[in-house]
């Protein structure tokens, strides 16, 4: 497995080499947004979890380490509350686009590589008189690789994006219901 993969890239063009090496790039790309991401939002949803539970329960005061309590400094008017709400949304989902657009770009470029896989492969097989299938099809198998990895980042970027997306619709929860007991007691 190891000796054909090594293979492969040793007889690939810099095309496939660039295809692969960017899909390689995307892989660990999408991999950091996520971990750091994730474990970012975990954190602030736990902090938001609390706040509320605080607020809905014991002190009916937010705690002082609510993301909506330090952009509001303690005003609890509704357009402030508001204009909190969206900044600390905002901040959460930094990186989240890029998780949709590394979706919805790895499968192309993946493509990409396979169809100039498939042109090189039929360039090399002009100058033969006679190709039969056990020639053309291990060239062909080599240039669908390209295509496989662009699927394969591209199912954990959509599946990161997903993921992270719920993420900061959980704590827009608890940011939302936070603003809405704060103005409710004017």
């Amino acid at each position: 497995m190891i000796d054909s993969a090594l293979n492969y890239l040793s007889n690939g063009s810099a095309i496939t080499l660039l295809v692969l090496w960017s899909l390689s790039l995307y892989m660990v790309l999408v991999f950091w947004i996520f971990i750091y991401r994730f474990l970012s939002l975990k954190s602030s949803i736990l902090t938001e979890q609390k706040s509320l539970e605080a607020l809905t329960s014991r002190s009916s005061t937010l705690s002082p380490m609510s993301a909506l309590n330090k952009c509001a400094n303690g005003v609890n008017n509704k357009e402030i509350l508001d204009a909190c709400e969206i900044n600390i949304i905002k901040d959460a989902s930094v990186g989240i686009s890029w998780m949709s657009i590394i979706a919805s770009t790895a499968p192309f470029i993946g493509l990409f590589g396979t169809v100039v896989g498939i042109l090189e492969s039929f360039a090399k097989f002009s100058s033969h008189s006679k190709v039969g299938f056990s020639v053309i099809a291990p060239a062909i198998s080599e240039a669908l690789v390209a295509t496989a990895a662009g699927i394969f980042v591209a199912i954990f970027a959509y599946t990161f994006h997903q993921i992270l997306v719920r993420k900061v619709y959980e704590l827009n929860t608890y940011i939302k219901a936070q603003a809405k007991i704060l103005i409710a007691k004017g």
